[in-house]
Formats: C-alpha cells, sequence, structure tokens
C-alpha cells in the first residue's frame, strides 16, 4: 500500500475548509515559514480512498478473534462511544470559565467517587494519560510522603520478578533505586526474601494482585503489614484489576497508593484504538500531595503539582462511567467473577490438548504454560513452536526461555485469515459442561453475584476456593 505522500500529486486539492467567516487576521511576517511545508497533495476521492483502503487493514473485535493480553481488555462497547460522542462533550474547550462546565465536572466527580469505592481509596486523581504515567506519579506520591516527614534515606523500592516491566522502570525515573524480590516455586511473592529486603531505607513496594502469572497473592495481608513495619509504603498496580474489581479492594489489603488502567478494566479502546487513562487513588493521608488544577479539588501547598495538561483524557472517562453506570454494583463484580471463569475454561481446554500448566490448581485472570514435557525427546524450541502457531493462525505471547502466556493473541494478518472463536477451541480440544459448572461453583456461587463494591469484607467462598486469604 502506498503511503500518502507516494500518492499526492503537485497541484491536487480539495475544497474541505469552509470559507472564512471572520475578519482575517494575517500573520506577521516575522513568524511566516520561509519555505511551504511538505504536506502531501491529493483530491477529496484520493484522500477519501486513502483512508478507505487503511480501515480496510486494520484489525478490531468487530472483525474477529483478538483477546491480545489478557490484562487488557478488548471488550469497547458502542455504549461508550456513543456517550463520548454527545455533543455537550465534544464540544468543551478546557479553557471555558468553569460555571459552563459543570455537566464535565460532574463527570469527573462521579468516576473518582465510583473508584474511590471499587479500590477502597479514599481520593483519586484522573490527570495520569496512561498506566506507566500513573505508575509515575504514585511513586512520586511515596517520595513527596517520605520527605515531607524528613525521612530522605529511604530511596529503594522492592518490586517482585513477577511485576510488570514497567514498575522498575517507573520506580528508577521517580529517583529510587530498585531491588527484586524472587518468587517461590508455587509463582507467589518469597516471604522470607521480602522480609530480609525491608530495612530502613525501604520506600515502598510495587505489587500486582493477581501477579502476571495470574496468581493471587493469598499471603498479601503478611506482605503489605511487613513493609508497613519497615516504614516504607505498598503500590497497587492495577494493571489485573479486571480479575478482583467488586469482589476485594486494594485499599482493604494494605495498599496506599495504586494506578488503574481505564483502558484495560473499564473497557475503553487503547492503543491502536485511542488514548489511555492511569488514574491514581491513594490513602486520606496522601491525598494532600495530589496533583491538582483549576477545576479539581485535590492540590494544595503540599501537592506534587500537575502531571498533565489541564484534567484528565476527558472522553476516556467518559466512555469509563458510562461502563461503570451499565454494569451497576452487581455487574462489575460478575464481569471479574466471568474474567476468572473464562481464564480457567481456556487453561482446562488446554491442559486437555497435552500442555501442562506452570502452576497447577485455579488461575485468575490469566495463566502461564510451560513447554518442558512436549519438548522431551523431540527437538523444537519455544520460538519454532511459535512460529508453527503463527503459521495454524494463532499466537500465544511468550514469556521466557520455557514457558508461555496462556492467552491467545491475534493471528497473522499477513496471511489474511484469523482463526475463529470455534476453530480454536476445536482445535485445542473439549471441555464438558460438567467441567465448566464444577469449575464455576469452585470460582463463585452464581446465585451470590451481589457482592458489595463498598464494603470492606472480600468475599470468602470466592478466596476460600482459590486457597486464599479468610
Amino acid at each position: 500500500m502506498k503511503l500518502i505522500f507516494e500518492r499526492s500529486r503537485p497541484g491536487r486539492g480539495n475544497g474541505l475548509l469552509p470559507s472564512l467567516d471572520v475578519p482575517a487576521a494575517p500573520l506577521p511576517e516575522k513568524y511566516r515559514r520561509k519555505t511551504a511545508p511538505r504536506l502531501p497533495e491529493l483530491g477529496e476521492s484520493d484522500l477519501s480512498r486513502h483512508y478507505q483502503a487503511l480501515a480496510r487493514r486494520a484489525f478490531g473485535v468487530c472483525d474477529g478473534f483478538y483477546p491480545l493480553g489478557s490484562c487488557t481488555m478488548k471488550y469497547n462497547p458502542k455504549l461508550g462511544e456513543e456517550a463520548a460522542a454527545l455533543p455537550g462533550f465534544t464540544g468543551l474547550h478546557p479553557l471555558q470559565p468553569a460555571h459552563t462546565v459543570q455537566g464535565a465536572q460532574a463527570v469527573l466527580n462521579r468516576t473518582e467517587h465510583l473508584l474511590c469505592e471499587i479500590t477502597g481509596m479514599d481520593a483519586v486523581t484522573l490527570q495520569p494519560a496512561a498506566g506507566a504515567h500513573g505508575e509515575f506519579l504514585g511513586l512520586l506520591l511515596i517520595k513527596a510522603y517520605h520527605h515531607s516527614r524528613g525521612d530522605t534515606g529511604r530511596t529503594v523500592i522492592l518490586v517482585p520478578d513477577s511485576a510488570h516491566g514497567t514498575n522498575p522502570a517507573s520506580a528508577a525515573m521517580a529517583g529510587f533505586t530498585v531491588k527484586n524480590i524472587p518468587s517461590t516455586p508455587e509463582g507467589l511473592v518469597d516471604l522470607e526474601a521480602l522480609r530480609a529486603a525491608c530495612g530502613p531505607d525501604t520506600a515502598g513496594l510495587m505489587l500486582t494482585n493477581p501477579n502476571t502469572v495470574g496468581l493471587f497473592e493469598k499471603d498479601i495481608l503478611e506482605l503489605t503489614a511487613l513493609v508497613h513495619a519497615a516504614g516504607g509504603l505498598v503500590y497497587y498496580d492495577g494493571a489485573n484489576l479486571n480479575a478482583i474489581m467488586g469482589v476485594a479492594r486494594p485499599g482493604d489489603m494494605g495498599f496506599d497508593v495504586c494506578h488503574l488502567n481505564l483502558h484495560k478494566t473499564f473497557a475503553t479502546p487503547h492503543g491502536g484504538g485511542g488514548p489511555g487513562s492511569g488514574p491514581v487513588g491513594c490513602k486520606a493521608f496522601l491525598a494532600p500531595f495530589l496533583p491538582g488544577s483549576a477545576l479539581c479539588r485535590n492540590g494544595g501547598e503540599h501537592s506534587i503539582g500537575q502531571v498533565r495538561a489541564f484534567h484528565a483524557n476527558f472522553l476516556v472517562v467518559v466512555k469509563a462511567l458510562a461502563y461503570l453506570l451499565r454494569l451497576g454494583n452487581t455487574g462489575v463484580a460478575e464481569a471479574a467473577h466471568t474474567a476468572v471463569l473464562n481464564a480457567n475454561y481456556l487453561k482446562r481446554k488446554l491442559e486437555k490438548a497435552g500442555y501442562t500448566a506452570a502452576f497447577p490448581g485455579l488461575c485468575m485472570h490469566e495463566f502461564v504454560l510451560t513447554l518442558e514435557e512436549l519438548k522431551k525427546g523431540v527437538t523444537f524450541t519455544e520460538f519454532s513452536r511459535a512460529r508453527e502457531q503463527l503459521k495454524a493462525g494463532l499466537v500465544m505471547g511468550m514469556e521466557n526461555a520455557s514457558s508461555q502466556v496462556g492467552h491467545m493473541g491475534r493471528g497473522e494478518l499477513l496471511k489474511g485469515r484469523v482463526l475463529s472463536e470455534d476453530e480454536l477451541l476445536e482445535m485445542i480440544g473439549g471441555v464438558t459442561m460438567e467441567e465448566v459448572n464444577d469449575m464455576a461453583n469452585q470460582i463463585f456461587n452464581l446465585n451470590q453475584l451481589s457482592v458489595s463494591v463498598v464494603g470492606p469484607k472480600l468475599n470468602p467462598s470466592f478466596y476460600e476456593a482459590i486457597g486464599g486469604i479468610s
């Protein structure tokens, strides 16, 4: 396919811009370019055909199977798009007087309130533009808190080896030294290693729960208590909140600050589909350090200052709010339960097809498979296996030299075909409805989905089923 610049022909143009309806205001000569910008010259039909051709090459949920990444939701309901396209939202300008944008302010306020309820935090800022941006802000809050108390020697952030790669990067960017905490053979944080690592230089611990191998940290209360006893704070990476939202709250597990990904957990497009949003929530003692803006209530003399222009990726917030309001209290928890059931359903299918799970038992939102058993007596490698899967029309993300993340991804588009759900499930073997019901009964009680997102108690049946905390 040709680039738009390759389609350009000198002298071509179109009349898409409306006629000037205000007095002309010529730019002073000193501000004018000396040479014309290198822009493509196309007629209206050329322009239309170019972008139609690009659209035909794009692949999304409307075209086929697309669960590329377990923690990144690919459910982008049209409801959110319709809400964000309302003229009252799209016609706003961030510099309008506050009294003219009270509806938009209500959207921001209500979203902050709901995110506080879901996470168990006391305050939320919507400013961060993405998850890693939220991580960076959360770490700045931790740093500002320690410095406000004169505790400048706390320079170390503890990061488990099961953490997202952005965690150590964000900690380093915030000026901290990163110390790695190993996992146990069961895939969970090694409590003794954490205990040994905690000390007077500990600023905090960054933790994803469930972790990146799809396991819930059953010792989470002890983990957070260890860090608090050492004088550090605990940061929750909300990338995997989709597995527990409405069921358990980070704030009740001992976390002091967290970030969320609206594009992962609350159905707003991301990547090729649109901008991200990484709100940060915190407990009351950290709220004075939150960034402020002209419209937002947070911010004061101890604020770290704004981390982006204006208030938020506003239309992304609109989409997330529409999704939350449509789900309601019980729907939030049901979405989490369903995510966990779906992951266990696919895990069971793959185990029946001959794969071995790296960690036995129930998983949360994702799982890891190992190829060690399949490699015995044969000469293929993980990379050759991945290559053959591409030829078959699917891909499983590589985790390390001996395992593969157990979530399915987009097929090789250059071959012009992606496996359908039916083809994929037929390929990897069958699971009976009796087995599905058995998994569902282990994970949650189908008659008890009305879990309050505002209560401090964890759902006991859910965590008893996964061997969790009492």
